[in-house]
């Protein structure tokens, strides 16, 4: 009656070792839902919003106009699963592109884009120059990675730390199997 004891902690203890292994390779971020959503047409909006399935840190939000000119007023903020991003004055009409960048919690980048068109606007009340507006026309407007800055270099050590902690908990993992495996085999040669 031991030997398909000993067999059926063997096979558990590699089916853990198995699954622990492989949840920092399963667990994906994803953007669950944004206000506006992808292809809304809306008024102006006061701010974006971006909800995440799970807590992200570092966030980076660009939102360019159809004129080519960004219009996020100060930096992104992460709370949890969310992300918020405040807008620049009241938008003028057109079609507006959302690009974002978060770290997830396994230390991985994740990146998207989304629009969405602002209707109805007053354009007497957007920013009419270019001083009130945060960043110049072109590709590099477009992307919230572009820029180099003491935050990348931040990222960088941070990813690179959070793979420690994976390669310490493979250790524990392999450490707790070792040790029932002698404490298996310690129990079938008392008796």
């Amino acid at each position: 009656m031991r030997a398909p004891t000993r067999a059926g902690l063997a096979g558990a203890l590699a089916a853990a070792t198995l699954t622990l292994g492989a949840v920092p390779a399963s667990a994906h971020t994803a953007l669950k839902s944004s206000d506006p959503k992808d292809g809304a047409e809306i008024a102006s909006p006061s701010e974006i919003v971006l909800t995440y399935n799970e807590n992200v840190r570092v966030p980076r939000v660009a939102l360019t106009g159809p004129d080519g000119n960004r219009y996020e007023a100060g930096a992104a903020k992460a709370v949890d699963t969310k992300v918020t991003q405040p807008v620049n004055g009241t938008l003028p009409n057109g079609t507006y592109t959302v690009g974002w960048r978060v770290v997830s919690v396994d230390g991985h980048p994740v990146t998207g884009t989304f629009k969405f068109t602002v209707k109805g606007s007053d354009p007497a009340s957007t920013p009419s120059s270019p001083g009130e507006r945060t960043a110049p026309v072109g590709d590099a407007a477009a992307s919230p990675t572009a820029p180099a800055s003491p935050s990348t270099a931040a990222e960088s050590s941070e990813s690179t730390s959070s793979g420690w902690w994976w390669i310490g908990l493979g250790a524990l993992v392999i450490a707790l199997v070792a040790g029932g495996v002698s404490w298996a085999r310690r129990g079938s040669s008392e008796t």
